[in-house]
Order: C-alpha cells, then structure tokens, then sequence
C-alpha cells in the first residue's frame, strides 16, 4: 500500500483508489490530484485493498473500484465487514462482473461510470456521495452469498449512519464542496418506509434499545457509542420521542412479567429511567443541531 499523502487532517476528499491497471491508475492519479480537493490512497492488491478498509474506513470519504472479475468477491467482503462507503465503479470493456438483470453491485447508492469519461470524474464522484448521503438506514442489498446475521446488519446500519453523519460535517462546515449537503431525506423516514421495511427497521431499534438497557448499569465503555448509534438511527428515520418511550415501556413490562416470574421486586426497573432520559437527551440535541443557525 502506498500513501501519497501524510496521514495527517486535510480539508480534501479523502479517496481510496483501487484499481487493476498501472496505466490507469496513473491516468486517473494525474487527474485526480490535479484538483487540490483530493487526498489519495492508491493500493494496487486485493490485500492492499482489504488493509486500507480494515485501517481506515472511518476517514475514506469515497472509493474508486474497476470492474473486474475479482470485484464482487471485493464488495462481499465489504458486507462482511460491515462497511458501506460512496462508490464510483469504472467499467471495463466487456463488463467483466453485472449479468443482464444487473441493478447494483454493492449498495443503491454506487454510481459507475465509464473510462471514457474519466476527464469528468469529479461528477461522479459528487453524485456517488450525495446517493451515499440519501441512503436510507434499511437500505436494500443485494442477495450476497453470506448468510443472514443480524448483528452485522445493525453494525452496517450504525456505520452508515456515522458515515453519513460525518461526510455531512465534512462537506459542510470544511469544504463547501460544489454544494453537496446533507438534509435528512424523508422517503428514508419511519412512516414513509414499506410496512415490511418499517416493521424491520422498529426491530432493529427495539434490539438495539434493549442492549442499551442491559448495559446501562455496567461498566460498558461502549455505551456513549451504543447511544449514538441509536440516535442516529432514530434521527436519520424521524422517529419521535413518543415512539422511543412506547419501545422503552414495552421493554419495561417484558422485564417485569420476567422478574414477576423469577420472584424478584419491580423496583429496580424504575432505575432504567435514567436510560430513558438519557436516550431522548442525546436525540433532542440531535433534533436541536439540525435546526439552521442564525447568519
């Protein structure tokens, strides 16, 4: 892996470029940092590839990738880690990896573009970000060969969410870049979702929640990211304080009929209030900063 750039903060668009052609590489390497928006990270294996993503997938505001035939072995490992980045594809002549059904590789959200236009790649790559930041928190994926595991879907939704969040912050407040900002967008809203895709997105919350509680009295140093996380999520999809407390009530009287049973006082679940005030806390401030300031 070789770094063209110090690790150290940049105003740039940070780009991870892979690529299975020396001569393109350095095609679109000249173009790229002709701009002085980007900072790049070029790896030139499937194990550079899997090192900068294993190292750096919190930084890496978009990925440039070649249809080849290696990349949908290159996007299932991206599922299995959990990681869901804006994406341009380049495609190769014939297209090496999308059969005649194809619709997406990687996430709705990925933009291909061809190697003929690689003068304008600065457009896809503006588009292939602001469909990463209109992302909705269920989005679909496509039928992967991994089995179903719902602890990594809740951890590829998080990671979505804190992507979303800080490329916004980027964009925003950094670079001003050719006017991309985030705002929340309302088909990915609770009540705007199918009925199957709000019935799911509520479970992953309820689970979510309930670890939350489980771990609220622990010595869990994950907490401040596990509600985080939580908030993000219940933000990016409008859900209401009301609705977080009608989880949390739920999850109340689950314990209680349990504690009922095992012969144990009620009293302590009037403790897990704390959890509750401390959740809507943390959403009202997310509510509060997305009010525009005052010039």
């Amino acid at each position: 892996m070789t770094a063209l750039v110090p690790s150290i903060v940049h105003p740039q668009l940070f780009i991870g470029l892979y690529l299975n052609a020396p001569a393109l590489t350095r095609s679109l390497e000249q173009i790229l940092v002709s701009h002085d928006r980007y900072t790049l990270e070029i790896v030139d294996s499937m194990s550079g590839f899997f090192e900068l993503i294993t190292q750096q997938k919190q930084q890496l505001d978009c990925l440039i990738l070649q249809d080849s035939p290696q990349l949908p072995a290159v996007v299932e490992w991206l599922h299995t880690q959990a990681t869901l980045l804006p994406t341009v594809f380049l495609e190769a002549e014939p297209n090496a990896s999308r059969p005649a059904d194809f619709t997406f590789l990687y996430h709705t959200g990925e933009v291909w573009a061809k190697l003929s236009d690689l003068g304008q790649i600065d457009e896809p790559i503006a588009r292939a970000i602001e469909q990463f930041l209109n992302l909705s928190p269920v989005c679909q994926l496509p039928n992967a060969e991994i089995p179903p595991d719902l602890t990594r879907d809740l951890t590829t939704q998080n990671f979505l969410m804190l992507q979303q969040r800080r490329l916004t912050n980027k964009l925003r407040e950094r670079l001003g870049y050719l006017g991309v900002y985030y705002k929340r967008n309302p088909k990915s809203y609770l009540r705007h979702l199918p009925p199957a895709e709000q019935t799911e997105l509520l479970e992953q919350i309820r689970i979510e929640y309930r670890v939350i509680i489980l771990s609220y009295f622990n010595d869990d140093r994950e907490l401040n990211q596990r509600i985080d996380n939580f908030v993000n999520v219940a933000f990016f999809a409008d859900i209401s304080v009301e609705q977080i407390v009608e989880i949390h009530m739920e999850l109340m009287d689950e314990f209680a009929k349990q504690l009922k049973l095992e012969g144990r006082s009620e009293e302590i679940l009037l403790d897990y209030r704390l959890t509750l005030i401390d959740t809507i806390a943390h959403l009202c401030e997310m509510y509060r900063r997305s009010i525009p300031r005052e010039s």
